[in-house]
């Protein structure tokens, strides 16, 4: 597929504050709906973030006809190169044959290059034949990363069950309160962690746990996790676990209508965490639990994760708690 060529009149610069109208307009003319909250959010942590985003706008004489939104990715489940994650494209749809979108790109990408996170990933439905067509000509390939996700109905699922003991195991069959079970030590574990959401005040530990799990400083990337979390216009779903007083695990998750082709909101996992002395205790599985709980207050209908093929712990964990494959794929763009 070949790339179409740009209009010599196309300028590419900086998207800026006062862009947000043009570009909420081009996207609900994409989209067939107004994604305004969505929109703002993402262009307000880029200009909050600077380091951490880019965003161009593509010019003709008329003023704006598209714009590139990314952010730079820097440790999600175990990944040790930055990279850069398209987040939101678009043309105006009279436009779409001039190489906008292909000049937008071709800017992302060196912005990368040069900023040391020269891939480029994203995710799009499979059915999205507009937007893989996109892809394609952009060079994008499938990565070895899966889109895994689980219903917001199944957190009675990802709990274990209650702490009960099957009846005639004993002597005269009476209940044997002694039995081991190999989930004992889960379930006791969940009945006293104690879920409440995330804090500010909460990163220290945070970042004391994601080092002990991931052997990596990740200080950067779970700040700025941390810092789109606590946005006031953000609804607040991150969340940790406590035992005893202290913070013994956290998950960190997003819930956004976006991405290409969504038509409903979904509420994406970026990364969980337990101290490595509280394993295998079931506390990984109360704060996902909980996490579907909270999610579904928000008509937010499933939990989405990216999950590298490799990473075979995370992947059973995932799978083990019910998450299944989506029906989004996700693509990288390596550095030519």
């Amino acid at each position: 597929m070949t790339r179409e060529t740009a209009d010599p009149a196309l300028t590419i610069r900086p998207l800026t504050r006062e862009d947000l109208p043009a570009v909420i307009a081009i996207d609900a003319a994409i989209e067939g709906r107004s994604r305004r909250t969505y929109v703002e959010r993402r262009l307000a942590a880029a200009l909050r973030e600077p380091a951490l985003h880019a965003q161009f706008a593509a010019c003709d004489t008329q003023g704006l006809v598209g714009y590139i939104l990314a952010r730079v990715l820097a440790g999600e489940f175990g990944r040790s190169k930055a990279s850069l994650r398209l987040e939101l494209v678009g043309v105006q749809p009279g436009a779409q044959r001039g190489g906008a979108g292909s000049k937008l790109f071709e800017v992302l990408a060196q912005w990368g290059a040069r900023h040391g996170a020269p891939a480029l990933r994203t995710s799009a439905a499979w059915n999205n034949a507009q937007m893989l067509a996109w892809l394609h000509a952009m060079g994008f390939r499938l990565s070895p990363e899966l889109v895994l996700c689980v219903g917001v109905d199944q957190a009675h699922a990802v709990r274990e069950p209650a702490l009960t003991l099957p009846e005639g195991h004993g002597p005269g069959l009476e209940t044997d309160f002694g039995l081991r079970e190999p989930n004992d030590h889960e379930r006791m574990a969940r009945d006293h962690v104690e879920i409440r959401p995330m804090t500010p005040g909460d990163l220290h530990e945070i970042l004391r746990i994601d080092r002990a799990v991931t052997g990596r400083d990740r200080s950067a990337h779970v700040e700025a996790l941390m810092a789109e979390s606590m946005e006031p216009a953000r609804t607040r779903v991150s969340l940790v676990g406590r035992v005893d007083g202290a913070i013994v695990g956290f998950v960190m998750a997003r819930a956004d209508v976006g991405d290409f082709g969504r038509t409903e909101p979904v509420a994406v996992l970026d990364t969980i965490g337990v101290d490595p002395e509280y394993a295998r205790r079931g506390i990984g599985r109360e704060l996902l639990a909980r996490l579907l709980d909270n999610v579904s207050q928000l008509q937010v209908e499933q939990v989405e994760t990216l999950v590298p093929v490799a990473d075979l712990e995370m992947l059973g964990f995932v799978q083990e708690v019910g998450f299944v494959p989506s029906q989004r794929l996700s693509f990288v763009r390596e550095s030519d």
